[in-house]
Protein backbone atom coordinates (compact mmCIF):
# COMPACT_ATOMS: atom_id res chain seq x y z
CA UNK A 1 0.00 0.00 0.00
CA UNK A 2 1.27 3.64 -1.09
CA UNK A 3 1.08 6.81 0.69
CA UNK A 4 -2.16 7.65 0.65
CA UNK A 5 -3.77 5.19 0.98
CA UNK A 6 -3.78 3.46 -2.79
CA UNK A 7 -2.12 0.74 -4.37
CA UNK A 8 1.05 1.26 -6.63
CA UNK A 9 0.46 1.67 -10.23
CA UNK A 10 2.61 -1.13 -10.88
CA UNK A 11 -0.16 -3.67 -9.49
CA UNK A 12 -1.96 -5.63 -12.78
CA UNK A 13 -5.21 -6.02 -10.23
CA UNK A 14 -5.85 -2.48 -9.92
CA UNK A 15 -8.37 -0.78 -12.25
CA UNK A 16 -9.71 2.59 -12.04
CA UNK A 17 -11.51 5.01 -14.23
CA UNK A 18 -10.18 7.23 -16.73
CA UNK A 19 -12.30 10.49 -16.03
CA UNK A 20 -11.93 11.37 -19.84
CA UNK A 21 -12.75 8.12 -21.55
CA UNK A 22 -14.94 7.00 -18.87
CA UNK A 23 -13.63 3.33 -19.37
CA UNK A 24 -12.25 0.85 -16.30
CA UNK A 25 -8.87 -0.20 -17.26
CA UNK A 26 -5.91 -1.66 -15.22
CA UNK A 27 -3.77 1.07 -13.43
CA UNK A 28 -0.75 0.35 -15.30
CA UNK A 29 -2.26 1.84 -18.31
CA UNK A 30 -3.22 5.24 -16.89
CA UNK A 31 -1.88 8.41 -15.65
CA UNK A 32 -2.39 9.15 -12.27
CA UNK A 33 -2.49 13.03 -10.83
CA UNK A 34 -3.75 14.49 -8.04
CA UNK A 35 -4.65 18.28 -6.95
CA UNK A 36 -1.87 20.07 -4.81
CA UNK A 37 -0.98 23.20 -3.74
CA UNK A 38 -2.99 25.95 -4.99
CA UNK A 39 -5.26 23.79 -6.42
CA UNK A 40 -2.57 22.86 -9.08
CA UNK A 41 -2.81 19.88 -10.83
CA UNK A 42 0.19 17.82 -10.70
CA UNK A 43 1.26 14.11 -12.15
CA UNK A 44 1.72 11.80 -10.09
CA UNK A 45 4.18 8.60 -12.49
CA UNK A 46 5.37 7.16 -9.49
CA UNK A 47 1.61 6.63 -7.72
CA UNK A 48 3.29 8.21 -4.35
CA UNK A 49 1.68 11.13 -3.73
CA UNK A 50 -1.44 11.58 -1.36
CA UNK A 51 -4.76 12.64 -1.87
CA UNK A 52 -7.36 11.63 -4.43
CA UNK A 53 -6.16 10.16 -7.40
CA UNK A 54 -7.69 11.59 -10.94
CA UNK A 55 -6.82 8.89 -13.63
CA UNK A 56 -6.20 9.52 -17.10
CA UNK A 57 -5.31 7.24 -20.48
CA UNK A 58 -1.77 7.38 -21.59
CA UNK A 59 -2.43 9.13 -24.87
CA UNK A 60 -1.78 12.38 -25.82
CA UNK A 61 -5.07 13.43 -26.90
CA UNK A 62 -6.93 11.79 -23.44
CA UNK A 63 -4.39 14.33 -21.93
CA UNK A 64 -5.00 17.50 -23.98
CA UNK A 65 -8.85 16.69 -23.14
CA UNK A 66 -8.27 16.55 -19.42
CA UNK A 67 -6.71 19.61 -19.47
CA UNK A 68 -10.13 20.68 -20.79
CA UNK A 69 -12.35 21.15 -18.00
CA UNK A 70 -12.21 16.93 -17.28
CA UNK A 71 -9.85 17.64 -13.94
CA UNK A 72 -12.23 20.42 -12.87
CA UNK A 73 -15.15 18.12 -12.82
CA UNK A 74 -13.50 15.28 -11.53
CA UNK A 75 -12.05 17.16 -8.10
CA UNK A 76 -15.35 18.45 -8.16
CA UNK A 77 -13.50 22.10 -7.70
CA UNK A 78 -12.09 24.42 -9.83
CA UNK A 79 -8.14 23.62 -10.79
CA UNK A 80 -5.24 25.70 -12.42
CA UNK A 81 -3.55 23.17 -15.19
CA UNK A 82 -0.15 24.08 -15.70
CA UNK A 83 1.02 24.85 -19.07
CA UNK A 84 2.98 22.26 -21.27
CA UNK A 85 1.18 19.69 -18.71
CA UNK A 86 1.62 17.08 -21.34
CA UNK A 87 4.91 17.23 -21.75
CA UNK A 88 6.13 17.43 -18.62
CA UNK A 89 4.00 14.20 -18.31
CA UNK A 90 6.14 12.75 -21.09
CA UNK A 91 9.42 13.93 -19.49
CA UNK A 92 8.91 12.21 -16.53
CA UNK A 93 7.92 8.50 -18.18
CA UNK A 94 10.70 8.90 -19.86
CA UNK A 95 13.53 9.97 -17.02
CA UNK A 96 11.74 7.14 -14.92
CA UNK A 97 11.87 4.48 -18.12
CA UNK A 98 15.56 5.50 -18.59
CA UNK A 99 16.57 5.44 -14.91
CA UNK A 100 15.26 1.96 -14.52
CA UNK A 101 17.27 0.78 -17.98
CA UNK A 102 20.24 2.22 -16.46
CA UNK A 103 19.85 0.28 -13.02
CA UNK A 104 19.17 -2.86 -15.18
CA UNK A 105 22.48 -2.03 -17.19
CA UNK A 106 24.59 -1.81 -13.43
CA UNK A 107 22.57 -5.05 -12.48
CA UNK A 108 24.12 -6.58 -15.67
CA UNK A 109 20.55 -7.19 -16.77
CA UNK A 110 21.02 -5.05 -20.30
CA UNK A 111 23.16 -5.09 -22.89
CA UNK A 112 23.54 -2.33 -26.21
CA UNK A 113 25.27 -2.65 -29.48
CA UNK A 114 23.66 -4.33 -32.69
CA UNK A 115 26.17 -7.56 -31.94
CA UNK A 116 25.97 -7.66 -27.82
CA UNK A 117 22.19 -7.57 -28.46
CA UNK A 118 22.22 -10.35 -31.27
CA UNK A 119 24.21 -12.53 -29.28
CA UNK A 120 21.87 -12.32 -26.47
CA UNK A 121 18.21 -13.24 -29.03
CA UNK A 122 20.70 -15.83 -30.10
CA UNK A 123 22.10 -17.57 -27.59
CA UNK A 124 18.66 -18.53 -25.65
CA UNK A 125 19.41 -15.44 -23.04
CA UNK A 126 15.59 -14.79 -21.09
CA UNK A 127 14.72 -11.31 -23.26
CA UNK A 128 12.32 -9.57 -21.80
CA UNK A 129 12.43 -6.11 -23.48
CA UNK A 130 14.02 -5.57 -27.11
CA UNK A 131 14.60 -1.55 -27.33
CA UNK A 132 15.57 0.48 -30.94
CA UNK A 133 16.23 3.82 -30.99
CA UNK A 134 13.03 5.92 -32.95
CA UNK A 135 15.82 7.55 -35.69
CA UNK A 136 17.79 4.27 -36.01
CA UNK A 137 18.29 3.00 -39.46
CA UNK A 138 14.93 1.06 -40.65
CA UNK A 139 17.08 -1.90 -42.29
CA UNK A 140 19.33 -2.34 -38.84
CA UNK A 141 16.68 -2.18 -36.60
CA UNK A 142 14.90 -4.94 -38.90
CA UNK A 143 17.84 -7.57 -38.99
CA UNK A 144 16.60 -8.03 -35.12
CA UNK A 145 13.66 -10.23 -33.81
CA UNK A 146 11.88 -10.07 -30.60
CA UNK A 147 11.66 -13.18 -28.55
CA UNK A 148 8.17 -14.76 -27.97
CA UNK A 149 6.75 -13.50 -24.61
CA UNK A 150 8.95 -10.18 -25.00
CA UNK A 151 7.93 -7.08 -25.34
CA UNK A 152 9.22 -4.38 -27.96
CA UNK A 153 9.74 -0.39 -27.43
CA UNK A 154 11.21 2.01 -30.66
CA UNK A 155 9.68 5.58 -28.63
CA UNK A 156 13.34 6.16 -27.61
CA UNK A 157 15.78 8.40 -29.29
CA UNK A 158 19.33 7.16 -29.71
CA UNK A 159 20.46 9.94 -27.48
CA UNK A 160 17.83 8.99 -24.72
CA UNK A 161 19.01 5.47 -25.03
CA UNK A 162 22.20 6.31 -25.07
CA UNK A 163 22.55 8.29 -22.07
CA UNK A 164 21.22 5.29 -19.73
CA UNK A 165 24.20 3.55 -21.29
CA UNK A 166 26.69 6.20 -20.40
CA UNK A 167 27.40 6.80 -24.28
CA UNK A 168 26.74 9.46 -26.68
CA UNK A 169 24.19 7.33 -28.44
CA UNK A 170 22.46 4.21 -28.87
CA UNK A 171 20.21 1.75 -31.27
CA UNK A 172 19.95 -1.18 -30.24
CA UNK A 173 19.24 -2.47 -26.50
CA UNK A 174 18.09 -5.34 -24.64
CA UNK A 175 16.73 -6.17 -21.22
CA UNK A 176 16.33 -9.45 -19.37
CA UNK A 177 13.87 -10.70 -17.46
CA UNK A 178 13.09 -9.12 -13.92
CA UNK A 179 11.18 -6.41 -12.21
CA UNK A 180 13.40 -3.61 -13.93
CA UNK A 181 12.43 -4.91 -17.03
CA UNK A 182 8.80 -4.97 -15.53
CA UNK A 183 9.15 -1.49 -14.75
CA UNK A 184 10.46 -0.39 -18.19
CA UNK A 185 7.55 -2.25 -19.84
CA UNK A 186 4.96 -0.33 -17.86
CA UNK A 187 6.52 3.04 -18.09
CA UNK A 188 7.65 2.47 -22.05
CA UNK A 189 3.93 1.18 -22.94
CA UNK A 190 2.93 4.92 -21.37
CA UNK A 191 5.44 6.79 -22.99
CA UNK A 192 4.52 5.03 -26.20
CA UNK A 193 0.94 6.51 -25.94
CA UNK A 194 1.90 10.36 -25.74
CA UNK A 195 4.68 10.11 -28.07
CA UNK A 196 1.53 8.58 -30.62
CA UNK A 197 3.39 5.61 -31.31
CA UNK A 198 1.40 2.45 -31.20
CA UNK A 199 1.98 -1.05 -32.76
CA UNK A 200 3.10 0.71 -36.18
CA UNK A 201 6.59 1.39 -34.49
CA UNK A 202 7.17 -2.36 -34.76
CA UNK A 203 9.84 -3.62 -37.11
CA UNK A 204 8.84 -5.90 -39.32
CA UNK A 205 8.57 -9.42 -38.85
CA UNK A 206 8.80 -8.59 -34.94
CA UNK A 207 5.81 -9.66 -32.61
CA UNK A 208 5.33 -6.80 -30.00
CA UNK A 209 4.10 -9.48 -27.74
CA UNK A 210 3.03 -13.17 -27.15
CA UNK A 211 -0.02 -13.87 -25.08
Amino acid sequence: MARGGHKKQHDDDVERKCIVTGEVTPVTGLIRFVVGPENTVYPDILGKLPGRGMYVSATRAALEEAGRGQFSRSAKQAVTVPDGLVEEVERQLARHALEMITLARKASRAVCGFEKVKGWLAGGERVRVLLQASDGSERGKAKLWTPEGARYFGCFTSEELGLAFGRGSVIHCALSTGKLSNRVVEEATKLRGLREIDGGDKPAGKDIEAK
